[in-house]
């Protein structure tokens, strides 16, 4: 806890200072003004991951257990080797790439800032082969690459709280409680927080970016649209739990066609 409040400290001490960093996210180039630093984000999320995965039950299953690693790594190895070759690489200079799978019945996976990524095993019905859990797990990279939990806090400290943080920091020296509920409430504890926490647009970011990481490690990412409808079938036509902002399954499958002509530019086999 109190590494938690010297974190958010500093970002309360960096937004009072209106300082922060803008910089262009890859592939879309689409810029974003950020106002806490990987160092801030890592050190929360890499804590609570820690926290989810001593209670959660890893998969026995050791095939596809090897499989989520498998595709997981050759993922983060491509997407890695990009960033350097175009002079990003200091972007995930400080990730920690880690794939997990674990015992959960839902249709879900989610990303943690830093590259941790957990797959439920109620997916893997669902993706059916490697090529579409690449499409899943590319979204996932997508999400840490994108830096979209730090951008979620930064714009949460703008919009919601940033008044109100200010003047409750000057009339305390200490971490007033309001504080300590913003760190919660931005931030998330747990595996539910992270997994649904991500706005409409980055979720669609996400799309993008992981249909090129995907094709980017070899994997066909033609595979998205049918691996879209059978979740759509899954879900019943609704949106599935596993990207609960992001617009229904046959917007999404309009997207990634609209986007394929791209895609399959960074598509080798």
């Amino acid at each position: 806890m109190k590494k938690f409040r010297i974190v958010l400290l500093a970002v309360v001490a960096v937004l009072a200072a209106g300082c922060g960093t803008t910089s262009k996210v890859p592939i879309t180039g689409r810029k974003q003004h950020l106002l806490v630093s990987d160092e801030q984000v890592l050190g929360l999320s890499n804590q609570q991951y820690q926290e989810y995965m001593a209670t959660a039950k890893v998969s026995s299953n050791a095939q596809n257990t090897a499989m989520v690693k498998r595709v997981g790594q050759r993922l983060a190895t491509a997407v890695v080797n990009y960033l350097n070759q175009n002079g990003m690489g200091a972007d995930v200079s400080q990730y920690k790439w880690e794939f997990n799978l674990v015992q959960d019945r839902q249709v879900n996976a989610f990303c943690m800032p830093g590259g941790k990524i957990v797959v439920y095993e109620g997916l893997l019905p669902v993706t059916q082969d490697e090529a579409s859990l690449a499409v899943v797990l590319g979204h996932e990279i997508a999400h840490a690459v994108a830096k979209h939990s730090a951008e979620r806090i930064s714009n949460a400290y703008r919009q919601e709280y940033g008044m109100q943080i200010l003047s409750g920091v000057a009339q305390a020296a200490g971490v007033s409680p309001e504080l300590q509920q913003l760190g919660t409430s931005v931030i998330g504890i747990g595996a539910q927080a992270w997994s649904s926490g991500f706005s409409r647009s980055q979720e669609s970011e996400a799309d993008h970016i992981g249909l090129i990481f995907a094709a980017m490690a070899g994997y066909d990412p033609q595979v998205a649209v049918s691996f879209w409808q059978r979740m759509a079938s899954a879900s019943g036509g609704g949106s599935t739990s596993i990207f609960s902002d992001h617009p229904s399954d046959a917007k999404r499958i309009q997207q990634i066609q609209g986007w394929m002509p791209e895609v399959m530019k960074y598509y080798k086999k």
